[in-house]
């Protein structure tokens, strides 16, 4: 029981914790740093240059936004994958171990 009740605590602060900026400040328009840097690159040096061009360019924020999620996404589940792989080898290995100990004999003086 005490173990659902920290979850669901846990679970509410990070609720919190992305609701409350929002709320906070709700007018407000979130961009991204990189259009924010290339605006201020923009204003301080009229003669800039960007060094190369965008082979793609999405056609809305929105579209942006939602590449940008799938790519976070495909990241957490190889990230969960190799995880995951990881500590069923750990598991495994040990399970392998006790299993030759358990069928060796033990050593008689």
């Amino acid at each position: 029981m005490r173990r659902h009740l920290v979850t669901a605590l846990l679970v509410l602060a990070v609720i919190a914790l992305f609701a409350t900026p929002l709320l906070l400040d709700g007018g407000s328009e979130y961009a991204g740093t990189d259009s924010q840097a290339t605006e201020l690159i923009e204003e301080s040096d009229a003669g800039y240059e960007p060094w190369f061009e965008s082979v793609f360019s999405p056609g809305s924020s929105e579209i942006e936004s939602g590449l940008f999620a799938m790519q976070a996404a495909l990241g957490g589940g190889v990230l969960g994958y190799v995880l995951g792989r990881l500590k069923g080898r750990r598991t495994a290995e040990r399970q392998r171990r006790t299993a030759e100990e358990a069928a060796t004999p033990p050593a008689t003086p």
